[in-house]
């Protein structure tokens, strides 16, 4: 079995091979996300979070399937218009 990875920023990070440790970072990056104003801890933390999730969880991968199809259909809708 192959170890997760997750590619973010033009970056692969491998993930923890146990779903539990999986699921417990995606949550501390989101609830790190949450006090984003503080210095260290950021609003990009969210995100990152909810990609972590989507490995194991149903309802995140629909949110980052449904994020992406937003995204590209935004940056083709920019283009259209130069």
């Amino acid at each position: 079995m192959t170890k997760p990875r997750v590619a973010f920023g033009g970056r692969h990070v491998p993930l923890p091979r146990s779903r539990i440790r999986r699921i417990c970072l995606g949550i501390a990056l989101i609830l790190g996300g949450v006090v984003g104003f503080l210095p260290v801890l950021g609003f990009w933390m969210v995100p990152l979070g909810i990609l972590i999730l989507s490995f194991d969880l149903h309802m995140a991968r629909r949110l980052r399937r449904r994020t992406i199809v937003w995204w590209e259909r935004r940056k083709r809708a920019k283009r259209g218009n130069r």
